[in-house]
């Protein structure tokens, strides 16, 4: 648990840095563009049955995309590594002349936190997926395949903790969930990005965070936030798809 051993003033600087978007702005930016984008292509009804193929509502899913970009800047803290001294570089300008000499510094330690838009709210609407759509094996082999592929892929980065390309996650649940099943692709793909994201990138690399210098390690957040959002993005596109499958399999059914 986080140290009781705190002062006051320790408490405040951490809750005050405990709470950041994972994100730059102009990505944030984007992220909400394209959340504007998925708005609209429900409203229009260009998307009309994802209700249908993703097992809640289109207004729900569009709360949930929602509650998880806002979200994405809320950690809850969960874990403390201990303090360890650091080697930095500090540069000395003399007579025009740098000098590159190195200074140990005390690390404060690293916080564990679980972020709550990509961690808790992905993994809440995962296990309901899983169990409305009676999907618990190929959900477990789709989340296995994109654990297997993120976990290669994942990797420590200073200051930051755990990285994986933004586009892996989303793609490849999206083609585990094609091959394993075009009717249940929407919300199959929800759940493999995101369970296997959190899973492969984060949960398998805990060990790996001790001695990267980030202040905060977020689950979920900085580094696999943008994977597992834009995975819930595709699962809502994929409606189409499903879509289709069940109208190929209509005419099979009334023979």
């Amino acid at each position: 648990m986080v140290s009781a051993a705190r002062t006051a003033s320790d408490v405040a600087m951490l809750a005050s840095g405990m709470h950041y978007f994972p994100l730059s702005w102009p990505f944030v930016f984007g992220l909400m563009l394209l959340l504007a984008f998925l708005v609209a292509l429900v409203e229009f009804r260009i998307l009309r049955h994802v209700y249908d193929r993703i097992g809640i509502p289109p207004r729900f899913v569009l709360l949930v995309l929602l509650g998880s970009l806002l979200g994405s800047a809320i950690n809850i803290p969960v874990a403390e590594l201990k303090p360890e001294p650091m080697v930095m570089a500090r540069v000395v300008d003399v007579f025009g002349v740098r000098y590159v000499i190195p200074e140990v510094l005390q690390s404060p330690g690293t916080i564990i936190a679980m972020n709550v838009g990509g961690a808790v709210i992905p993994t809440i609407v995962s296990v309901y997926l899983l169990s409305k759509n009676g999907i618990f094996l190929r959900g477990l082999i789709a989340v296995g395949v994109v654990t297997i592929v993120v976990h290669q892929l994942a990797q420590p980065v200073r200051g930051l903790g755990i990285s994986v390309p933004t586009l892996v996650p989303p793609i490849v649940a999206a083609a585990a969930a094609i091959v394993l099943g075009r009717r249940n692709a929407p919300p199959l793909a929800y759940v493999a990005g995101s369970l296997g994201t959190l899973i492969g990138a984060d949960l398998l690399n805990l060990g790996l965070i001790q001695g990267l210098g980030a202040p905060v390690a977020s689950i979920g957040g900085a580094g696999t936030f943008d994977g597992i959002f834009i995975t819930g993005i595709l699962a809502v596109l994929l409606s189409p798809v499903a879509e289709v499958e069940a109208a190929d399999d209509e005419p099979a059914a009334g023979d």
